[in-house]
């Protein structure tokens, strides 16, 4: 065996990218309505972006984060600044898996507890411990024993969540919207009342927002809409720009307790100077007003289909159009014949996670060949 052999690869060979498009070796454009699971949230290439690191890659391409650096100090001012309430101790790393792993670690150090409660359905990453607050078994089984004390509780259910924190819990770890999970909303009330459960325990209240965040909701951070502020807030992908970069967001008390942790990579020069750009660009181009509005109209338009759509969920441009079985031969057609592309969650919807800048014309453009691919695939 040779080569890649995790990943089995699509027969489309991307070679460049510019906005909300992305073009094969042929030539052939593809409208981007995936964004590598949402990592390229400003588009692809942004000019900003592209400019910062050269730049910052000319001047110094890595330190360790022992030693203070311009570019590492900018992003922790900037994501302190924008974070939900009180949130401004930043630790950065490489990934969304890894932001969600020193969550944990940290809650555990901090409040001397060892319990996990996270949501069924739920998707938190695939290095062990982030693995171990992932629900859907076919991730897990191959590598386990995973890390213990983990406890799963059905999404949405605010009795049940009640019942399982207690004063041995250190986190309750969920998503303001579930993705891999189905793109599943909480339901009205159900952050508050893990709020309000965590305060009365003395347990860390984690949202995974590596998904939901930046804008993608119409908001900064989803969290903001329910008016719920966590003890930690997780985020990932769109950070970057493109460039692999994570960051765990953490009140007082859980970053003065926080353990020994550490990581070689974290917060390099580079990675640091494109997130420092991409927050610019989403604050000055209102991306998160743009994903309201087009997120809003693209979910009338879906909702408004005559084939067969069941239900349109989630909110801004985080959506998931449930089809039934047919979502997977439905994306192939969308790539293969209609150049556009999608992502599953789960086996019964088509998720839509596009770059933060589309236009209504995308939206347009992208149910018009939703609508030809599930009559296809259902002739």
């Amino acid at each position: 065996m040779t080569g890649g052999f995790v990943y089995s690869e699509k027969p489309i060979r991307i070679e460049s990218g510019e906005g909300v498009h992305l073009y094969d070796d042929s030539g052939d454009e593809y409208l981007d309505f995936g964004a590598s699971y949402g990592v390229a949230a400003v588009g692809h290439c942004h000019p900003e972006v592209v400019s910062t690191v050269q730049e910052q890659v000319e001047k110094l391409t890595f330190v360790q984060a022992s030693y203070p650096n311009s570019s590492r100090d900018g992003l922790y001012e900037k994501l302190a600044a924008v974070a939900p309430g009180d949130l401004e101790n930043v630790w950065l790393c490489n990934s969304g898996t890894e932001a969600n792993e020193a969550a944990i670690k940290f809650a555990r150090s901090a409040t001397g507890n060892s319990k996990i409660v996270a949501a069924q359905r739920g998707f938190h990453g695939r290095t062990m411990g982030s693995l171990s607050a992932t629900w859907k078994p076919k991730y897990k089984k191959p590598f386990e024993p995973l890390a213990g004390d983990f406890e799963f509780v059905p999404y949405g259910d605010e009795e049940a969540l009640a019942e399982a924190v207690d004063d041995e819990t250190a986190a309750v770890l969920l998503e303001p919207i579930q993705g891999e999970g189905g793109v599943n909303p909480a339901p009205e009330g159900y952050l508050q009342a893990a709020r309000e459960v965590t305060q009365e325990t003395g347990t860390a209240l984690v949202l995974d927002e590596i998904q939901t965040g930046l804008g993608r909701t119409g908001a900064l951070w989803a969290c903001e809409k329910r008016g719920v502020v966590p003890d930690v807030l997780t985020s990932a992908k769109g950070l970057g720009g493109g460039l692999p970069v994570g960051a765990t967001l953490c009140a007082d008390w859980i970053a003065e307790n926080a353990g020994p942790h550490g990581s070689t990579f974290s917060g390099g020069p580079v990675v640091s100077a494109a997130a420092d750009a991409t927050l610019s660009v989403v604050a000055d181009e209102n991306l998160a007003e743009n994903a309201a509005e087009v997120g809003d109209y693209l979910q009338s338009k879906l909702g408004g289909s005559e084939v067969a759509i069941r239900t349109v969920r989630g909110e801004g441009l985080i959506l998931g159009a449930e089809v039934g079985r047919g979502a997977n031969r439905a994306l192939k057609e969308l790539a293969m014949n209609h150049g556009i592309l999608a992502l599953p969650a789960g086996r019964t919807v088509v998720r839509l996670l596009p770059p933060l800048t589309v236009t209504k014309s995308h939206a347009d453009e992208v149910v018009a060949a939703l609508e030809v691919a599930l009559s296809e695939v259902s002739a």
